[in-house]
């Protein structure tokens, strides 16, 4: 599994490993992921010259699956000029007053730009369903509102790379115990997270579900194998990076004859 699984059938999470390394050298791998990195810098130039496409990375996953550290990684050497991100948390009273993809159609990204969702309209059907927030018969219409929505992005030049960053839970136990270890860390844990960790077994239906349902042509979902961070890494950079060639994006040409521009 040198790739993501690109999601395009019907899947159970169950049989898939979070601590799969597709047998890779940790330290190549990692070797591997700068030069992608590297490389998502350039084509962000061009994404920006171009201004003809926005890409918007969507993340999604249990907590402490890495979200942070993925985007951290993937996104170390693009101009952060070009860059916009969103964390969609509760709900503000104006918000409330809207539909739930209001606030975040707002927060698409413009036309040569990369957009970041960490966490984003996808709490609508996990989170809201889950902690039974709204009810059955209106979260389960928003799969179908969802992959409208997004078919409307992709019409019109958004290209969605959506990821799914699949932890196991003994390995988020781990993570969760360092947080409370390290000083460096403690800011990192919530008591929240424990709750959400008790509905664990709901979370995952609800994402396996989420997947199934919204996993489109026009915006695939990529499982992630998330318990080691180098790993998850280089699967989203090469995905980026993937993408991002597949524009076959060119330097523009200059708005005006350069030829005629002389300087004394």
């Amino acid at each position: 599994m040198n790739q993501p699984l690109v999601i395009k059938g019907k899947i159970k999470l169950k049989h898939f490993d979070p601590d799969f390394r597709d047998g890779l050298d940790k330290e190549k791998t990692k070797d591997l992921t700068a030069g992608h990195g590297l490389r998502i810098g350039e084509l962000q130039q061009l994404l920006y010259a171009n201004s003809s496409h926005a890409v918007l990375l969507i993340f999604q996953g249990m907590d402490a699956s890495g979200k942070d550290g993925a985007i951290r990684s993937v996104l170390q050497h693009v101009n952060p000029a070009g860059i916009e991100v969103a964390n969609f948390k509760v709900p503000s009273d104006e918000e409330k007053a809207h539909d739930y993809l209001w606030r975040v159609h707002k927060s698409v990204p413009r036309y040569g730009n990369i957009g970041v969702f960490n966490r984003s309209h996808y709490e609508a059907v996990l989170a809201e369903r889950v902690l039974k927030l709204v009810p059955r018969k209106q979260w389960s219409h928003r799969y179908r509102q969802i992959v409208d929505w997004e078919r409307m992005l992709s019409e019109n030049h958004v290209l969605l790379l959506k990821f799914y960053l699949h932890i196991s839970r003994h390995e988020q136990a781990e993570r969760f115990r360092e947080r409370l270890a390290n000083p460096h860390k403690n800011w990192k844990f919530s008591h929240a997270d424990l709750t959400t960790r008790q509905h664990w077994d709901d979370y995952i239906d609800a994402y396996e579900d989420m997947l199934n349902a919204t996993s489109h042509p026009d915006a695939r979902w990529h499982l992630i194998p998330a318990d080691r961070n180098w790993y998850r890494d280089f699967l989203v950079a090469k995905t980026v990076v993937e993408a991002l060639e597949g524009l076959k994006m060119r330097w523009p040409k200059p708005k005006e004859d350069l030829t005629k521009i002389h300087f004394k």
